[in-house]
């Protein structure tokens, strides 16, 4: 019985350690998603303002863009953004396109298909959005359930987890994330399908709930639901998933949006802010 209450006494130890809330960062009307740069800064896009923000890693606000509109620089429904070190990579939904920003939000350019495209080169409603190592794209289109890659230069390249997928044909992708390593990692229904970069099926992960986003910061894959956040180490799989439960009564926010941990912290983004908590001393670092 002793041995059942120093246990019990642990577990609970680590889950309320695992709780401290170490700071709010940002206000917004209805923020959708969020990246982190490999060199900590934070994006956030906002789709009742149409706007992405930056802002630095101590949580200050650098710049803000955006307004509704389907000129450079204007968003519909920007629902997805990637950072990497050097490019800001925004999933602008309704207007069907990528566009893509260098680290201070200047405007460089947009990647989209023009109507006459052939089918199966052309994506519409894009949710989702990811680089590989390579530079090659990889677009979540909604509007045709799959995952498109194209080069560096726009050129097509391959169709994944379309019809002819057989068991790793998508039915309801949501979003996606890229691996360091360059796997495709989607949310379909209530499982995380992981494609190669050539799009051959790997593996089905089962989280044991249905999440509606999911994000890779280094090798620390992180999804989440409305209420519920659930990571995985992706250098050791076989550790199974850990759960996160942060005390969303004590931030503003209606909803877990997004979810993502970088230098051993954990950044849940609700609705209105994000907010950062300090993990375990003895969970996996980045």
């Amino acid at each position: 019985m002793k041995k059942l209450i120093t246990l019990l006494f642990f577990v609970v130890s680590s889950f309320c350690s695992g709780q401290t809330l170490v700071k709010t960062i940002g206000e917004f009307a209805k923020a959708e998603a969020f990246s982190i740069s490999p060199g900590g800064l934070i994006y956030v896009t906002d789709i009742d303002q149409d706007e992405l923000y930056q802002f630095d890693a101590e949580g200050k606000l650098l710049e803000s863009i955006g307004g509704y509109g389907w000129e450079s620089l204007a968003f519909d429904q920007p629902v997805d953004v990637y950072a990497t070190t050097l490019r800001i990579y925004v999933a602008d939904k309704n207007n069907n396109r990528i566009q893509i920003f260098d680290k201070f939000l200047n405007y460089l350019s947009n990647f989209s298909v023009s109507e006459d495209t052939e089918s199966s080169y052309a994506f519409a409603y894009p949710t989702g959005f990811g680089v590989s190592n390579q530079g090659d794209y990889f677009i979540l289109d909604s509007d045709n359930l799959r995952i498109l890659k194209y080069d560096i230069n726009g050129n097509f390249l391959l169709q994944i987890g379309n019809y002819d997928s057989g068991k790793f044909a998508l039915s309801e992708p949501t979003k996606l994330a890229v691996s360091a390593d360059g796997k495709i990692f989607v949310i379909n229904k209530e499982q995380v399908f992981v494609f190669d970069q050539y799009g051959t099926g790997l593996i089905k992960l089962s989280p044991g709930f249905a999440p509606k986003n999911i994000n890779i910061t280094f090798y620390n894959l992180t999804l989440n639901s409305d209420s519920k956040i659930k990571y995985l180490n992706l250098k050791d799989i076989t550790g199974g998933f850990k759960a996160f439960a942060p005390n969303i009564d004590e931030i503003e926010g209606e909803e877990i949006k997004e979810a993502a941990i970088f230098n051993e912290k954990i950044f849940v983004l609700t609705d209105k802010t994000i907010a950062v908590y300090k993990l375990n001393s003895n969970e996996e670092k980045n």
